[in-house]
Order: C-alpha cells, then structure tokens, then sequence
C-alpha cells in the first residue's frame, strides 16, 4: 500500500498482518528513501543497512492501493518527531503521481478510524480478497516485522489492540506549517476525489 508517513498506515499493516493469509512488509522503500536523499531521519544508518536500497528491488512486490490522511492532521503527526518537514518528506506530491498513472483503491485515515469494518470490507472487495474479522484487532507489543525505526515512530501502534476511534488534533497546526499544508492540500483533495467509501464502491476502477 502507498502512503506518506503518519496516515495510520502501522495500524493498518497491523490489521493485514493479523490475517492468517497474508503476509506484510514495513515501509519496503524507507532505506532507498534515505539513501538516496541524504536527510537525517532517526535511526537512519540503521534503516539503510536493514533494506534493499535499489527501488527496482523493491517495487517488483509492491501493490497499488493508496492510504492517505488529511495534511493538516498529518502534519501535525509529523512534527512531533520531525519538526521542519517539507512537501518531499510527506509523499503526497509522489503518492498523487502513482495514482495517475496506475490507479489503486484508496483509503482514507479519517473514514478508516470512523468505520474500521466498513472500509476494510470495501479495502477488501476493491482487492478481490475475502474479509477477515481479524483484522479489526490485534495483541499489543512490537512484531518481527517491525522496521528498525520502530523505536522512534510506533509507541501507540505498539500499545494498541485496534483501530482508535477517530479524533481531530488535540492543538491547532503550527503557523509555520500552514503553507506547508497548503501546498499539500491539491494532492490530497486529487486522491481523495477516488476513496472508498463502507457504502459503496470506488472511482479508481476508471483509471485502471
């Protein structure tokens, strides 16, 4: 699944994971990422020595549904742990042009934590693969197949049991990442125009 960082996107990993049929892999092009940009991430020679960093390795298994998040609530994720990102740090820009070209279902974070069942039974349907009511809940605690970055960004992920009822940001977004947000905004509202929805089907067949 294609997503930036800070769209629930380890909960949902957790959710496939709990399927006794599936088998999941944590942020496959997270080393290439760093490899290839320099930036200083946490835990960032870790990362690289962990993973293939040839995104030719790793695109060869990767399939196309979309996660995104509103990015003013991603943002505001993403700051407490990278105080001064930019639009390349988030993905939606590089996420968008996926999309375009290769179509997917898409899920958004928002609808995913309003309705678990329902968007994982439309995730389901859009993928040709029977639902499971495993993936509604999981045990807490870390897994093998965890990244090694795990320590910097999945404390809640780890201490969960399920998908969290959705709540908007507790603070408002930082002024400075105002226009942050709003050069994401275009991006997002494309992938959105697409989302599933529990009550129905999905526009991205059209692109496919």
């Amino acid at each position: 699944m294609w997503s930036g960082p800070r769209t629930v996107s380890t909960a949902l990993m957790r959710a496939w994971e709990n399927r006794p049929d599936t088998v999941v892999t944590d942020e496959p092009l997270y080393a290439f990422y760093l490899d290839r940009t320099g930036i200083d991430h946490p835990g960032r020679d870790e990362v690289i020595a962990s993973q293939p960093t040839d995104w030719r390795v790793v695109l060869a298994e990767l399939t196309s549904a979309h996660l995104i998040r509103d990015p003013r609530e991603l943002l505001a994720s993403y700051a407490r742990v990278r105080t001064e990102p930019d639009l390349d740090d988030l993905g939606l820009r590089q996420q968008a042009e996926i999309f375009e070209r290769f179509g997917g279902p898409v899920v958004d974070s928002r609808d995913l934590l309003t309705d678990p069942e329902g968007i994982l039974r439309a995730l389901c349907r859009a993928l040709d693969v029977p639902f499971d009511a495993g993936m509604l809940s999981w045990p807490p605690g870390p897994r093998d197949s965890d990244g090694v970055w795990a320590p910097y960004w999945y404390g809640s992920v780890h201490a969960s049991t399920g998908f969290a009822a959705y709540r908007p940001p507790a603070e408002p977004l930082p002024a400075r990442l105002e226009p942050l947000a709003d050069r994401c905004l275009p991006y997002y509202l494309r992938l959105q125009e697409y989302r599933l929805s529990s009550h129905g089907g999905d526009r991205a067949a059209d692109l496919r």
